[in-house]
């Protein structure tokens, strides 16, 4: 149950992203909820995930995600860079989350 917690937290984390995103662009009502929805409820989740997890490696697991999403969905739909160090560098942080997760 705490590593769906987790999945949950990462997931709206990148809502919250996304918001932030468009609400650097153009303040508005949506994106507002977009924002603060997304990394309220994110925050909910992972403290949930508590219940389960060690704080230590849930949270770890929980940026990992959210970091590598939110590069992704900036590069695929935002048109940030796309350079092989970043994908390397995405890489990397895969790898150590599913480290994470395959030691806990």
């Amino acid at each position: 149950m705490g590593w769906l917690f987790v999945l949950i937290a990462a997931i709206l984390e990148l809502v919250g992203v996304i918001g932030l995103n468009k609400f650097s662009e153009k303040k508005s009502l949506g994106n507002t909820l977009m924002f603060f929805g997304g990394f309220g409820g994110a925050f909910v989740f992972l403290y949930s995930s508590f219940n389960y997890l060690q704080v230590s490696i849930a949270y770890a697991v929980w940026i990992g995600i959210g970091t590598v999403a939110a590069v992704l969905v900036n590069m695929i739909f935002f048109n940030e860079s796309k350079s092989l160090g970043r994908i390397i560098s995405l890489i990397v942080i895969i790898i150590g989350v599913v480290g994470l997760k395959a030691v806990s």
